[in-house]
């Protein structure tokens, strides 16, 4: 069980209000992940039209990158879910292209009901668990890097709230 962040940890939280109940802002995060997740090398890391995110629903479901690559099909695990409660919380390991095999950072999601929708808020931590020149780190101390990873997560939150708008 993901039991969140350690008190010295470096922690991106983002938040965005969605128009959509829990249940659809839960759905549309999960199964159709890949219609808001941004593309580009930035947010995959695949090339490509053919490049697909996926999550795989429930407990110890795999998040992955999928494409095609010169007709051999290729996949990237990025995470496992560790939390799935929907539609109130979802929460899965992190894996950077750059990690060795035993690296992995944390990603909590919950979805809070408001008057006008559901407040989506990501909470990205474990990142004191890498060295300090870690490549992930791109040579940025702890505050620095959390700001970073924040505003990351916050271009594809607004890409989740454009998506759930025009639903």
């Amino acid at each position: 069980m993901n039991d969140g962040p350690r008190p010295a940890d470096a922690t991106a939280s983002v938040a965005v209000r969605v128009a959509a109940t829990r249940d659809v802002a839960f759905d549309v995060f999960t199964r159709e992940i890949d219609a808001w997740w941004r593309r580009g090398p930035k947010f995959r890391h695949a090339r490509g039209a053919s490049a697909a995110i996926r999550i795989e629903p429930g407990l110890d479901g795999r998040v992955l990158e999928t494409w095609n690559d010169g007709g051999e099909a290729r996949e990237f695990k990025l995470g496992r879910i560790t939390v799935w409660q929907p539609p109130e919380r979802l929460a899965f390991t992190w894996r950077n292209a750059t990690f060795a095999p035993v690296e992995r950072t944390e990603v909590e999601v919950t979805f809070a009901a408001t008057n006008s929708g559901t407040l989506v808020t990501v909470r990205h931590y474990g990142w004191t668990a890498l060295r300090q020149d870690h490549p992930a780190r791109h040579g940025m101390a702890d505050a620095e890097f959390a700001r970073s990873v924040g505003m990351w997560w916050s271009d594809q939150l607004t890409a989740l709230r454009e998506n759930v708008a025009v639903r």
